[in-house]
């Protein structure tokens, strides 16, 4: 009787869990690596843009994301818009909203917009003036101030500057302070601030201080909108990626460990020209962010 030769997994397929294991495409669906490789762009890049919800992958139970063919049609369009018509990563938000590519829900503002929408809208109706004047005065339209002011759209950081010249204050006066909790201040208690999309800012102390560290988190193609000035001088140091900052019509290109140091009364702008996440650690002082 001629014997069936059975098939013995391998050590590799023998550890093998469907429920982790995350096959090249599943039907339709790809991992993080295929879809960048499509679209002829870095996975780090992938990742900023799903942050600014741009695409929301699936996760399987060992959190690998998993993007179907809608997603890869949205991103492509996105690598379109950024490459052929030169748009940031918030114009291509706008864009892929306006074409009806993504949800107006997509990419809501974090809880702190929240507390600077209602701040914003308290400070307009205490003075007793209209939308439209502040946004005459500022520079914005009726449309976007009341979109700020109801949390339904963030502003960018040279937005709230202005807003906060305005009204004489500091942009940290929008928020909720942070309380004081003694000279260290833990990770997990930081209070985390959005600058506009693609731009975080996370406070490093709490009080009265003399100085106003940040670490600002910027993602690919972020920056802060238009120039802007303060009072006081500012100090930073690149921790990762890159920053292009101008100084009036003097632009400078930042590489991790640079440093940089200037008056804050200078016009200054700056935005992250770099394919991955750029970390800061940014200090003002006197504290008039």
């Amino acid at each position: 009787m001629r014997k069936v030769a059975r098939h013995l997994p391998s050590p590799i397929e023998e550890r093998s869990d469907s429920s982790s294991a995350v096959p090249k495409a599943i039907g339709e669906s790809l991992k993080i690596g295929d879809v960048a490789r499509r679209l002829g762009v870095s996975a780090s890049l992938v990742r900023a843009w799903e942050r600014l919800g741009l695409a929301r992958p699936a996760r399987t139970n060992s959190k690998y994301r998993i993007y179907t063919k809608e997603d890869l049609k949205v991103l492509r369009r996105a690598v379109y818009l950024r490459r052929v018509q030169g748009l940031n990563a918030a114009a291509i938000l706008r864009q892929l909203k306006r074409e009806g590519l993504l949800s107006e829900g997509a990419s809501q503002p974090a809880p702190d917009n929240t507390l600077l929408g209602h701040h914003l809208r308290r400070l307009r109706l205490q003075r007793g003036e209209s939308l439209s004047t502040v946004a005459a005065t500022v520079g914005v339209s009726i449309g976007f101030l009341s979109n700020v002011e109801r949390s339904q759209s963030g502003a960018s950081v040279s937005i709230m500057r202005r807003l906060a010249q305005y009204y004489g204050l500091n942009i940290l006066d929008f928020f909720d302070p942070l309380e004081a909790s003694g000279p260290r201040v833990r990770p997990k208690e930081r209070k985390i601030l959005e600058g506009g999309p693609g731009v975080q800012m996370e406070l490093l102390a709490s009080g009265k201080t003399t100085m106003e560290p940040h670490l600002f988190r910027i993602e690919p193609e972020a920056g802060s909108g238009e120039s802007y000035e303060h009072e006081g001088e500012e100090f930073l140091y690149v921790i990762r990626g890159q920053l292009r900052i101008t100084l009036e019509d003097q632009e400078y290109l930042l590489q991790a460990g640079d440093s940089f140091y200037f008056r804050s009364q200078t016009p200054h702008h700056w935005s992250n020209p770099g394919e991955t996440t750029a970390l800061i650690l940014w200090v003002n002082t006197p504290p008039t962010f």
